[in-house]
């Protein structure tokens, strides 16, 4: 049955290559390849794409044909004409020359020998026509004309953005159909093309590009000069009945199916192009060249016209694969996604080997989000073309897309193998290795894509990134100063440089870049919201105000733009809020006490703002506080005491810089950092000095009633807590542990905006149900840069809580026993965070726990260690920390038993001490107050920077001063999170913190903070000073 199946096939396929139906002919080849693929079949197959000029098509079965016998000569010679017809002369003659060396060392047909000789010979004299006068066919479209649309280029298997690829560059006699890139991008990590064409397809899936970024099986148009009538040169008069393979070139017959052109003479044309777009409807045009012409109006980006030729040929033959390629990859480009799958599908129904259609679909389908589909027809593809470079090139970016990093790798990896010119691939590879932590691999396929090609702007772009994520902004800069010199319109790269100043708190910097990326592209929302922020940070409100409503109005096309639009809202009312505040003193700038908590849940959150906008009050507009005198600018008049104060404030601000990937020195945040440290040292001095003179009171006069509410300098801020010191009648108030953390958390909310920083426990009713933070270290299959260097550690820690405990918690909070089976041994020998969740077999958590000191025996929740199952072969592993009702009674308890231990250990008889190891109690109970509050995480973000500042002030206020740099590598709250006590908190941080304390009171000089900066006007000045 099978033989007598081939043997139907192989007649069926002599007919239509007598007819000269190359389409059905390919179609029926398609069959036998993937039945059996015989080198004669694939070389037959490649002929036949030679006669419809699909030269691509040639090259990849012409390769095909030489790894299974290197010695094919008519390969080379095929290959070569190909490479020679898309305008690669230099590497057609190098095939060529390689043919020839196989040649001369293998027994060849000596016609062949001769005809590639004669190749070589011609090639090297210059002869541009000598691919065209073997095998020649009808142009369809000239030099002058595929060169005259500046949109177009040609696709190497690759994404390309500049206009001098290699087809493109020579002016010799060739006719190209030049294909036009789709690739775009977005946001967070990708580019945008600001001088792109209007016609691309521009299918975006969360901020990645385009996969159908060209034509590939329409890639392609006659573009050979010669009569067609010189084509067929070999008659085949013995067909047979066997089923073996043949020769389709012996198949044709000398004369059959000449296309006359009447009004020209046979010498007339012999090098003469034409463009089948000329020729008059009357002549008798077969549908192989119909289909041609649609393919060749696709490319040139006339897609209505190309889909009305399809459709003529499919009312004749609506069963016509190649013809419903060709329409649905012209819907595709139109961006009409659905019609162009639906006649993809169409064509695989009809005939189940064509791995073009399978190829566009999934391309189509990774193009509306539909990732799985898409890699599911991807690979379908890769069954035809098992060495396709160009398939798997689609399919590692629909991966990388899909946030499936493995195999993007992999398939990545296979394809610069094929093709190690792919720069894309390369760029593409060098994202994945990035996301998966292999940064040293990931640096190496950036640079090699950048060697293959300097003016790729997309690798420069993501080397960009790179850089920018593991903190290492000098490089990061040199990147975008060579895009800018490449090109200078090009708006995302003054995006990127906007988003490197702002994370760096250059404000103003950012502000002139991101001005220069909106004059190219006023509708970007990134651009619009990122400039807006920076206004909001400087004091500018004006101009902030205006950026906000500006992005609030623009028409989005992505969910992740949406985000940005909800964010403007509430950045918007928080702008109105600081304006407001502007002229008042810094202290009366209270976003926990004066904003709604609805309002805050949601900001926080990030949650659509029609609920918040139909219940919360909204601030006044920005005309009242003009009116009311409330905004005035206040420049940074540089007195003695202001700049005593900015200078001790940059140097003791960047004690708080962590040396590790992902975090980037931040002048800003450091002077911040600085101020407030100086402002908490200041008062809480002011408050132990009271409590020291209160106690003498207490020995000297028992009796006597002691001030209070009561007092002139009494303040409307009262404590809840009996451990509170008690305002003396000179000029001190009560303090509690939570208002010597508001001091930190007020500058951290004023020194980036952006940042929604809020006590939890201020926040909406919802607080109830236990807002949480989540800190990922693996996020699917991506390592994040900042927390996985914590992972080995946090597994470890989530093993050693689950041994103790025994079991474990649902995602629904159920307990999960872990006693029998065996498991807990399991656990013990876990390696990864698969064979944990493989162990308890859903998704879990288990919490770490706090011994406490404030009650003897008390354990408090620590951190929720989360392990989640995230798609077919991913994680989140994270810690989580709900900040539930009676989770905040127990810590308050425990935050204010450390801040009356501290209090007693300064206040008594080493009260003003400048004995380094007198203070020892001290340095202890300062270090046993910042653990509890970094286990706590009492914000909504901003704990980690808040509970640093407050050390560093803390020890200063006992003459402490911090002279040395963080370890490298090392995060301090996560020590505080990956200890179950105290103690070893303390003797793992004092190890390398008290060998740099040094006893220092100069600090007592410094003018006081608050009345030096009174007004929250002067206070942003200040800030925003740090990048004059």
């Amino acid at each position: 049955m099978a033989t007598s199946a081939a043997t139907s096939q192989r007649t069926e396929l002599a007919k239509h290559c007598s007819s000269k139906d190359w389409s059905k002919a390919i179609r029926i080849l398609d069959s036998l390849v993937s039945q059996n693929a015989s080198i004669q079949d694939i070389w037959n197959r490649a002929f036949c794409y030679s006669q419809l000029e699909l030269h691509k098509h040639v090259i990849k079965d012409c390769d095909r044909a030489l790894q299974l016998d290197d010695s094919l000569l008519q390969a080379y010679i095929f290959k070569g004409r190909a490479l020679s017809a898309l305008g690669r002369k230099a590497d057609a003659l190098l095939v060529w020359e390689q043919g020839y060396e196989q040649a001369q060392h293998h027994s060849s047909d000596l016609r062949q020998l001769l005809e590639i000789e004669e190749l070589l010979t011609t090639a090297k004299q210059g002869n541009e026509n000598v691919s065209h006068e073997a095998h020649g066919s009808i142009t369809l479209q000239s030099e002058s004309d595929s060169l005259s649309n500046g949109n177009l280029i040609e696709n190497k298997n690759q994404d390309n953005l500049g206009a001098e690829d290699e087809s493109c560059t020579n002016n010799g006699d060739k006719s190209v159909i030049l294909m036009k890139t789709a690739d775009k991008f977005d946001s967070e990590s990708e580019l945008n093309g600001d001088d792109r064409e209007s016609n691309k397809f521009d299918g975006q899936v969360s901020g990645s590009p385009d996969v159908i970024d060209k034509l590939s099986y329409n890639s392609e148009s006659c573009n050979d000069s010669s009569d067609a009538s010189e084509s067929c040169e070999k008659v085949f008069t013995n067909i047979g009945e066997s089923s073996e393979s043949v020769n389709v070139a012996e198949i044709l017959t000398k004369s059959s199916n000449k296309f006359a052109f009447t009004h020209e003479k046979h010498e007339g044309r012999k090098n003469k192009k034409f463009c089948v777009a000329r020729v008059p409807k009357t002549k008798s045009i077969s549908v192989d060249f119909r289909l041609s012409r649609g393919i060749a109006e696709v490319n040139e980006g006339n897609y209505g016209h190309a889909i009305s030729i399809f459709d003529q040929i499919l009312n004749e033959d609506p069963a016509y694969p190649e013809a419903l390629i060709g329409r649905g990859t012209a819907y595709a480009f139109k961006r009409e996604l659905d019609s162009a799958i639906a006649d993809f599908t169409k064509a695989i129904q009809f005939n189940p080997s064509a791995g073009e259609a399978w190829k566009r679909r999934g391309q189509a389908r990774a193009a509306l989000g539909e990732f799985v589909e898409a890699i599911e027809d991807l690979t379908k593809a890769l069954e035809f073309e098992s060495n396709s470079a160009d398939i798997l090139h689609e399919r590692g970016i629909v991966n990388f897309k899909f946030k499936e990093f493995n195999a993007a790798v992999e398939d990545l990896s296979a394809c610069v193998q094929l093709d190690c010119d792919n720069k894309s691939a390369y760029t593409y590879l060098g994202l994945a290795l990035s996301s998966i932590g292999e940064y040293k691999k990931a640096e190496e396929a950036h640079l090699k894509a950048l060697q293959l090609d300097r003016h790729f702007l997309e690798a420069w772009a993501h080397l960009t990134q790179f850089y920018q994520e593991l903190s290492k902004p000098a490089k990061a800069q040199e990147c975008l100063s060579q895009v800018v010199q490449i090109d200078g319109r090009f708006a995302r790269a003054y995006h990127l440089r906007g988003l490197l100043f702002h994370a760096m708190g250059e404000h103003r910097k950012a502000i002139k870049d991101l001005t220069m990326g909106l004059t190219i592209d006023g509708a970007n929302i990134e651009c619009l919201y990122l400039r807006a922020s920076c206004y909001h940070a400087v004091g500018q409100y004006k101009e902030a105000i205006k950026d906000y409503d500006a992005a609030l109005d623009l028409e989005l096309d992505s969910m992740d733009k949406f985000v940005l639009q909800c964010l403007a809202f509430y950045q918007k009312e928080i702008a109105l809020y600081t304006a407001s505040k502007f002229s008042s003193e810094f202290c009366w700038f209270d976003i926990d006490g004066d904003i709604d908590p609805l309002f805050k849940e949601y900001w926080c959150k990030r949650l659509h703002p029609k609920n918040v906008c139909e219940k919360v009050y909204r601030q006044p507009p920005l005309r009242e506080s003009l009116r009311k005198g409330k905004l005035k600018k206040q420049e940074l008049a540089l007195t003695k005491q202001k700049i005593t104060l900015i200078q001790a404030a940059d140097s003791i601000g960047k004690k708080i810089q962590y040396d590790c990937p992902g975090f980037l020195p931040n002048r800003r945040q450091h002077r911040m950092a600085g101020f407030a440290a100086i402002e908490i040292a200041q008062k809480v001095s002011k408050a132990w000095r009271s409590l020291r003179a209160r106690r003498r009171e207490r020995l000297n006069m028992p009796s006597q009633n002691r001030g209070g509410a009561g007092c002139s300098t009494s303040t409307a801020v009262e404590t809840s807590s009996s451990y509170g010191i008690v305002d003396d009648r000179s000029s001190s108030r009560s303090i509690s542990w939570q208002e010597v953390y508001t001091l930190a958390v007020r500058w951290r909310q004023i020194s980036e905006p952006c940042d929604p920083v809020v006590w939890v426990n201020k926040l909406s009713e919802e607080f109830n149900s236990g807002f949480g933070s989540h800190t990922p270290m693996i996020l699917g299959q991506a390592k994040v840069v900042r927390y996985f260097p914590n992972y080995e550690r946090t597994l470890d820690i989530s093993k050693t809580v689950i041994k103790e405990r025994t079991y474990v918690y649902s995602k629904t909070d159920q307990i999960i026993h872990l006693l029998k089976d065996g498991k807990l041994e399991e656990v013990i020998h876990a390696k990864s965070c698969s064979d944990l969740y493989n162990i308890v077999g859903e998704d879990f958590w288990s919490a770490t726990w706090c011994n406490s000191t404030a009650f003897e025996g008390k354990q408090l929740e620590g951190t929720r260690i989360t392990l989640l199952k995230m798609g077919e072969h991913g994680f989140d592993f994270s810690i989580r920390t709900p900040c539930t009702p009676a989770r905040w009674e127990d810590y308050d308890a425990e935050m204010a038993m450390a801040w009356e231990t501290l209090c007693k250990a300064y206040c008594g008889e080493n009260y003003g001490s400048t004995d380094f190891d007198a203070l020892e109690n001290v340095r202890d109970a300062i270090l046993r107050m910042t653990y509890y509050w970094y286990n706590f995480m009492p914000l909504s973000r901003g704990s980690a920077a808040v509970g640093l500042v407050v050390m560093l002030g803390l020890l200063l206020a006992a003459n402490m001063e911090f002279t040395g740099s963080l370890p490298q590598g090392l995060q301090v709250d996560w020590e505080a999170i990956l200890n179950l006590d105290p103690d070893s908190f303390v003797d793992s941080v004092k190890s390398w913190l008290y060998p740099s304390l040094k006893v220092n009171t100069s600090w007592k000089d410094y003018p006081d903070v608050a009345s030096t900066f009174s007004t929250t006007g002067s206070v942003v000045a200040a800030l925003s000073s740090s990048d004059d």
